[in-house]
Parts: structure tokens; C-alpha cells; sequence
């Protein structure tokens, strides 16, 4: 079953740092088999809590995915924003239904 990073943005004090991991992460995330679904872009909240920024990440499987974040290179990129963004992130393991 694929994996999936589901990452909900709260707060965003600083773009550059945000842009910074961002462009540190890709190739890391990607070298795990990461694929991006959704980054940001236009939305409508229309039920719960508004969040400013969506991201989601598609893996190959549930393992890979979970490897990805626990990696020392992954964490290091994180390390760039993670004091000026707050953020929720899950890992989701999806189904088939075929």
C-alpha cells in the first residue's frame, strides 16, 4: 500500500526559511520515492480549522515514507524551518480498492 505525507500548515513566521527546506527536502523526499500531489495553491476551507498551506506527498509504500522522515538527511532539511513553522504532519498508509 502507498504512504502518504499529509503535512497542514498552521503558521508560516518565515517564507525564506519555509523556501530554504523546501529546496533542501525535494531531492531527499524524491530519493525515497516522494512524489508530490499538492503544494500549497489556491483552496477553500469550508468545514474545521483553516490552514494556509497544504502539502501532500505520495511514497511507493508506507515504509518508505516513514524512512524518509527519520532520516538524518530529511531531519537536517526540516531543522531549516521547524523553529518559525508550526505544522501538523501525518504519515497515512492508503488502501485499494480494487
Amino acid at each position: 500500500m502507498k504512504g502518504y505525507w499529509i503535512a497542514l500548515y498552521k503558521k508560516i513566521d518565515s517564507k525564506d526559511n519555509l523556501k530554504n527546506y523546501s529546496a533542501k527536502v525535494t531531492p531527499i523526499i524524491k530519493s525515497f520515492g516522494g512524489r508530490p500531489l499538492v503544494r500549497g495553491g489556491e483552496y477553500e476551507c469550508l468545514e474545521g480549522e483553516n490552514f494556509s498551506r497544504t502539502v501532500i506527498w505520495e511514497f511507493p509504500d508506507y515504509e518508505s515514507a516513514i524512512k524518509c522522515h527519520n532520516s538524518e538527511e530529511y531531519q537536517k532539511g526540516w531543522a531549516l524551518a521547524k523553529d518559525t513553522t508550526d505544522r501538523n504532519l501525518q504519515i497515512i498508509q492508503g488502501f485499494s480498492t480494487e
